[in-house]
């Protein structure tokens, strides 16, 4: 299956005929990230049968112009947010990843990292402002379909809400990583030393410049 496929299979159920007319909505009446042609970028620059890695996010940064259809990636010229700062800190710890200048996440997904929000869309200035609009239901049907594949990935679940996706993943070939979000709040609490770039890679079998961004 193709995520044009699945999605266009989603689009059939009741639950998503309501989010749509939601979203549809939303973007009409107020500003909404990410701009509507990005809201489905994460499966347009990461197919399924290239998925290597599925980096869970919460929901879009709610500041206008940050958000760009990634989870954790922020368009160029956007500072970089604190949590994102906080992996780049660790990835230089973990597998002496050049800090880079830019927060676009763009070679990772390239490089097959499914960089996935659980709610794709959000209101300006109002964090989980689309939650429990359908789009849950929505990416447990992206992330069901990725379990189903034979060929090693790994999930990286960061903080309580993405740790509970582990409840869906049950195949065996597939290597689980927990640890606490990278946010200010928690980073010091478990997030730094916990090397999640470096046992992706080992685990996969690939070289540390996965990871590699364009500074």
């Amino acid at each position: 299956m193709t995520w044009q496929e699945l999605i266009e299979k989603e689009k059939e159920k009741s639950y998503f005929k309501e989010l749509e007319e939601f979203i549809n909505l939303e973007y009409e009446n107020k500003k909404c990230m990410p701009i509507r042609k990005n809201i489905f970028k994460a499966f347009e620059l990461t197919p399924l049968d290239k998925v290597k890695v599925v980096l869970i996010g919460q929901d879009p940064y709610p500041t206008e112009n940050v958000a760009m259809g990634l989870a954790f990636s922020t368009n160029e010229g956007v500072k970089i947010p604190k949590s994102l700062h906080n992996m780049f800190v660790e990835a230089k710890s973990d597998i002496s990843l050049e800090y880079p200048k830019s927060a676009d996440l763009t070679q990772w997904a390239i490089n097959g990292v499914l960089l996935l929000n659980r709610i794709l869309t959000v209101e300006v200035g109002k964090p989980l402002s689309h939650k429990n609009k359908g789009w849950e239901m929505f990416t447990k049907a992206v992330i069901d379909e990725i379990n189903l594949c034979e060929r090693k990935i790994v999930f990286i679940l960061l903080g309580n809400e993405a740790i509970k996706i582990k409840n869906y993943l049950n195949n065996k070939n597939h290597l689980i990583i927990e640890a606490p979000h990278p946010s200010p709040l928690s980073a010091y609490h478990g997030f730094f030393g916990s090397k999640i770039f470096s046992r992706t890679c080992d685990y996969l079998g690939v070289s540390y410049d996965f990871w590699r961004l364009t500074c």
